[in-house]
């Protein structure tokens, strides 16, 4: 498949860039500056444009059979609370998936795998107490745009997959996550890589079209 990734250089994003390649897919990696390769992704394909373009987004889905967005605010949250990010909208989650969305009905690509967050849309209402205030004091904003993002997804019509994780950590754990379409979590974090994978999966899951994925790591008893 061809398929396009938002977010390519964050953590997740980037390591759903690295096991689609491993799958034989033709990867384009949507980004705002050209950046150098990693090494082992040089096949990747870039395309450097604003996410909040609507014509660069377009010309970026164009031709393609699949997209990932893995869209966030990569700064300090405590300093985003309290200062506004530096270099990136708040409400890039919802405007920028807007703009996919539309693109993609446009050029008649039907696949969308969106990474949200555990916490929002159907699985709100199981978060514990101590969560449930670090949502409230510290990311608020945040979360109230990846709330429009994971609505805006459910309702476009199109073939979506949203997958909620956990507390994202940089660990080097890449294991396939733990799953659950009823919002159980195994434990209550998960790793970049580990949810990277679980992206490039969920391209070709057609058992997962139209579900909320809550992704978390393996504990100890299910690994």
């Amino acid at each position: 498949m061809k398929v396009l990734v938002f977010g390519s250089t964050g953590g997740s994003g980037r390591a759903a860039v690295e096991y689609l390649l491993a799958q034989g897919h033709t990867v384009t990696a949507f980004t705002r500056r050209a950046e150098p390769a990693a090494p082992g992704v040089e096949a990747v394909r870039s395309v450097v444009g604003d996410v909040m373009s609507p014509a660069d987004v377009e010309r970026a889905v164009h031709g393609q059979d699949a997209v990932i967005v893995t869209l966030g605010i990569r700064e300090n949250p405590f300093r985003v609370r309290l200062l506004g990010p530096a270099r990136t909208r708040m409400d890039v989650r919802s405007a920028g998936t807007r703009n996919v969305i539309a693109a993609m009905r446009k050029h008649g690509v039907r696949k969308l795998v969106v990474q949200t967050s555990s916490g929002v849309g159907d699985t709100r209402d199981r978060l514990g107490l101590v969560v449930r205030l670090f949502f409230q004091l510290v990311l608020k904003p945040q979360i109230a745009d990846t709330e429009l993002q994971n609505a805006d997804v459910a309702g476009s019509g199109l073939d979506w997959i949203l997958v909620q994780p956990v507390h994202l950590t940089d660990a080097a754990e890449d294991a396939m996550p733990f799953t659950s379409l009823a919002g159980d979590v195994a434990a209550l974090k998960v790793s970049r890589k580990a949810v990277g994978r679980f992206l490039a999966h969920a391209v070709h899951a057609p058992e997962l079209v139209g579900k909320s994925v809550t992704v978390s790591g393996q504990s100890r008893a299910s690994a």
